[in-house]
């Protein structure tokens, strides 16, 4: 894992949590196909991988400070997402703002949150659940991800931008690249 780390210049904790997460949804979703490295491309877009404004991942995988993202208010570039959880995951009683490593609005959390590191709770400020939750979402809304069809669907369900999507392949395939090459 140190090594992989070092090549794609993930921190391991977050690696470790992409990883585990690919070995569940292996298990939960065989069908999916899903790999570490398609999480970790959404990782690297939506946190750096829970390194965004300082934030760091503590041993227990916990992202500190919070990462709570603007409000979605309906402003320039964003959409109006009236409050969903009255608060309680973004700090927000009027608007949802995208939380944790992997950014997940508030009600989509509700729906896809799971608990990825077997404390009981679901976290979307734990960085196991919130990549297990993450490729549950994408599992669900791909079916296979092993196409081009089913990666793509997956992705644009979690952000509706093709800029986006083609930001994570990039970024997933890179790291997919750089862990290849060192076993060749």
């Amino acid at each position: 894992m140190e090594q992989t780390a070092e090549r794609t210049g993930i921190p391991e904790r977050a690696l470790e949590a992409y990883s585990s997460a690919s070995i569940q949804l292996a298990e939960l979703m065989p069908e999916c196909g899903i790999g570490w490295n398609t999480l970790a491309g959404i990782g690297a877009t939506e946190s750096r991988h829970g390194g965004y404004g300082g934030a760091t991942i503590g041993p227990d995988g916990t992202v500190s400070p919070a990462i709570v993202g603007v409000p979605l208010d309906g402003g320039e570039g964003v959409a109006a997402i009236p409050d969903t959880d009255g608060g309680a995951f973004d700090g927000d009683t009027e608007w949802d703002r995208a939380v944790g490593p992997m950014q997940f609005i508030p009600e989509t959390w509700s729906f896809y949150g799971r608990d990825g590191n077997g404390d009981g709770q679901a976290d979307p400020h734990q960085f196991d659940d919130a990549a297990l939750s993450a490729g549950v979402l994408l599992c669900e809304r791909g079916g296979d991800l092993t196409t081009d069809d089913g990666w793509n669907t997956a992705v644009l369900a979690y952000n509706q931008s093709l800029s986006y999507a083609n930001t994570v392949a990039d970024r997933a395939e890179s790291y997919a690249a750089s862990t290849s090459t060192a076993t060749e």
